[in-house]
C-alpha cells in the first residue's frame, strides 16, 4: 500500500472519530454555558412560535387625539411646503 494512500486513510479515519467525537458535545456545552438566572428552555424546541397571541389592548392611547390632530396637522403643512419648494424647483430649471 502506497505511503499517499494510507495517510489519507489515516487522515480520514482521524477527521471520522473527531466528528463524532464532536458531535456528542454540541448540546451539553450549550447547557453548561446558560447562566442561573436564565429562563427555562421550551419542553417542544421544535414548535412555532405563537404569532397569532396579540396582546390586549391599550386601556388609554399611546397619544391623545390632540397631539395626533397636531401632528397630522404639522405633517400636512411639511408636505405642502416641499410640494411648493418643489415646484419652484422645476418653473426655475426650465428657464
Amino acid at each position: 500500500m502506497p505511503i499517499d494512500q494510507m495517510n489519507r486513510g489515516l487522515a480520514a479515519v482521524v477527521l471520522l472519530a473527531s466528528m463524532m467525537a464532536l458531535s456528542g458535545c454540541s448540546s451539553t456545552i450549550a447547557d453548561m454555558a446558560m447562566p442561573a438566572d436564565a429562563p427555562a428552555r421550551a419542553k417542544d424546541p421544535s414548535g412555532y412560535l405563537p404569532v397569532h397571541d396579540l396582546p390586549p389592548d391599550r386601556a388609554d392611547p399611546m397619544i391623545k387625539p390632540a397631539d395626533q390632530a397636531k401632528i397630522e396637522q404639522e405633517l400636512i403643512a411639511a408636505r405642502e411646503r416641499q410640494t411648493q419648494a418643489q415646484a419652484q424647483g422645476s418653473t426655475q430649471s426650465g428657464k
